[in-house]
This record gives C-alpha cells, sequence and structure tokens, in this order.
C-alpha cells in the first residue's frame, strides 16, 4: 500500500499550472515528478467533477449533473472503498465533499470532525470561497500529523474564487496559482518524506470570462502532477478523468475496487 495525499486545486486550468506552479515544474524539471494534462469530463463545474473523481464515473451516469444536487453519493467511491478495506481517511476541503462522503446537508457543527461514522473519517470544512489556501494546508498538515491517514484529500478554493472574481486570463487568478504554487513548495517535501505518494490536479479550468462548465480548453483541460514512490514518472503515459479514482484505489492497494486504472503510471 501507498499512502497517498490528492490535492485538488479548484478550477485551475491547464496552461496556467505549467506557467505558475514553479515547484512543481522544478520537480518535473528535475525527473522528481510528472506532469499530464488531463481534459474534464461534462459538464465542467464543481460538484459534478468531485464526484467524477471519487467515483470513476461521468456526470452524465453518477447523476450529480450540477452544483444544485445536494445529496450523498450513490456509488462506491475512494472513500468507501477505503473505509470498507480498512484504510484511514481524511479530508481538508469544501463542505461539499462532507456532502458527498458523509452526510447532506452540511451543518456547521461538523466544521472540524475527528472519529466520523462516514466515508471521510477525520476532516476540516469550510463554506466560505474566500476561505484563505494556507489555512487550508495547514488544517490539512494537522490532520496528517494527528492521524497520518492512508489517504487524506486537500481542496483548496482561492484559485476558483479568484477566477470568477476576475477571470482566468488576469494578474489575479495566475497570482492565486502562484501563491498554491508557494504552498505546495512549503509541504510537499516533508509530506513525501513521511511516505506519501502525492497527486496534484483540478476539477476543471476557468475561462477568460470568468466561468467554466462546458468543453473549451480553458475551461475543461486541467494539470495531473504525480510525485513519489508509488508513479513511474513515464512522460508518455496518458489518462482520463475518470481512471483517476481507480489510480487512487490501486495506490492504497484497495482489493477489487473494479475501477478502470490508467496505464504506465503506477510502480505499485
Amino acid at each position: 500500500m501507498q499512502k497517498t495525499i490528492f490535492i485538488l486545486l479548484d478550477g485551475l486550468r491547464y496552461a496556467t499550472a505549467r506557467d505558475c506552479l514553479g515547484y512543481m515544474e522544478g520537480l518535473v524539471a528535475a525527473g522528481k515528478a510528472a506532469a499530464y494534462a488531463v481534459r474534464s469530463e461534462l459538464p465542467s463545474i464543481s460538484r459534478p467533477l468531485y464526484e467524477t473523481l471519487m467515483t470513476g464515473l461521468p456526470p452524465v451516469a453518477h447523476g450529480v449533473t450540477s452544483n444544485g444536487v445536494v445529496r450523498r453519493s450513490r456509488f462506491p467511491n475512494v472513500f468507501s472503498l477505503a473505509s470498507a478495506a480498512g484504510r484511514s481517511t481524511a479530508a481538508s476541503a469544501y463542505h461539499w465533499y462532507f456532502e458527498l462522503y458523509n452526510q447532506a446537508p452540511f451543518s456547521p457543527e461538523f466544521r472540524h470532525i475527528e472519529n466520523f461514522d462516514g466515508g471521510i473519517r477525520h476532516g476540516s470544512f469550510y463554506w466560505a470561497d474566500h476561505y484563505p489556501d494556507d489555512h487550508v494546508f495547514a488544517d490539512a498538515d494537522g490532520l496528517l500529523r494527528r492521524h497520518s491517514p492512508d489517504f487524506l484529500l486537500i481542496h483548496p478554493m482561492n484559485i476558483d474564487n479568484e477566477g470568477h472574481r476576475h477571470g482566468g486570463g488576469t494578474r489575479e487568478y495566475r497570482n492565486a496559482a502562484r501563491a498554491a504554487g508557494d504552498l505546495l513548495a512549503r509541504y510537499l517535501p516533508a509530506w513525501q518524506a513521511a511516505g506519501y505518494s502525492i497527486i496534484v490536479t483540478s476539477d476543471h479550468g476557468m475561462s477568460d470570462d470568468g466561468n467554466h462548465g462546458g468543453p473549451h480548453e480553458t475551461e475543461a483541460l486541467v494539470p495531473f502532477y504525480t510525485f513519489g514512490d508509488g508513479f513511474t514518472l513515464d512522460p508518455d503515459a496518458t489518462l482520463s478523468q475518470t481512471e483517476i479514482a481507480g489510480l487512487i484505489c490501486t495506490l492504497l492497494a484497495i482489493p477489487d475496487h473494479g475501477l478502470s486504472v490508467p496505464q504506465g503510471l503506477l510502480t505499485v
């Protein structure tokens, strides 16, 4: 089993990641990480794609087709499969993750959870899109230090928030990406040294006019970085967004998970 951290930088389009995530690009240049382009499923909006990333199903199959669909996941997902296999789970994430994988609707009493009887066992959740990314990472680091989870989701929203406010082609949007890149540089070395394989990706991109939902490259092409002992770092490997859940489950050595897995990415 390879302990795994999954970092979802919400709303980060591929080209901006390659231009602004300096630490990740430094790892790629040094042969210590790999970077891939992944096309989002449609619609390229948040809640449907959170469910896609955790179930391996496109929105038209899993039924969470709008941000307005507020309910628990109805399909096997990374959190439920991990819990059933005895793997420990944690998340520092937007409250929609709590609604999908623990219970809906969310209430602020669940801001911090420990030993919760749900797919996400330990967590810190927020509900304001401008909640600072450095707080999200600090919350995640606290969860890691207290619980050493087998699977940790980290989900900051500031890039998406700045994109909606100013547009995906603006200085504000790019600077939010750069700030996230600096947080990765602060935390990833220690997390990798602690034995974690790390994925950095996004759910969807951001158009120049500050929105997303369709198939245009600015809205639907996202980065996918791999870093750690669980990955081959094969520059020619390819994957789809519907294979990411299976990739995580394979890293976690979850038996018979039944999900599609990309070829050429894993050493496990």
